[in-house]
């Protein structure tokens, strides 16, 4: 089944554009495909504003968010995993949404082969 996260970002992306309203997203940079201006992370955190009028091409697909935007005058790509964003709200006035974290596959501890004795 298909992720309802990508289209809850979407639905609140049109919503806070449409409302004047200004769309951030909170973003985990511990993922490793996720590429960011480094300099601007903190505690492996960013905050991003998505609004048409900061971004260049702007794509909130299912798998990911993409866009340009200038950091400190100079245009950067961006590439967000949609597993990557933690939440989406206004600016104005933090009303949005948080989304669960997905924590990494737990590694399963291989246990000792056991001999039934008789």
């Amino acid at each position: 089944m298909a992720s309802v996260t990508p289209y809850l970002i979407r639905a609140y992306h049109q919503w806070m554009e449409d409302s004047g309203l200004t769309p951030h997203i909170l973003v985990d940079c511990s993922h490793s495909s996720v590429v960011v201006p480094k300099q601007f992370i903190q505690q492996d955190r960013i905050v991003l504003n998505i609004a048409g009028s900061a971004t260049e091409s702007l794509v909130l697909s299912d798998n990911h968010i993409g866009f340009k935007a200038r950091f400190s005058g100079q245009s950067v790509d961006v590439f967000i995993p949609i597993d990557s964003v933690l939440s989406i709200y206004a600016g104005e006035n933090g009303e949005g949404m948080l989304f669960e974290i997905k924590d990494p596959p737990l590694e399963v501890e291989e246990k000792p082969g056991l001999t039934l004795l008789d």
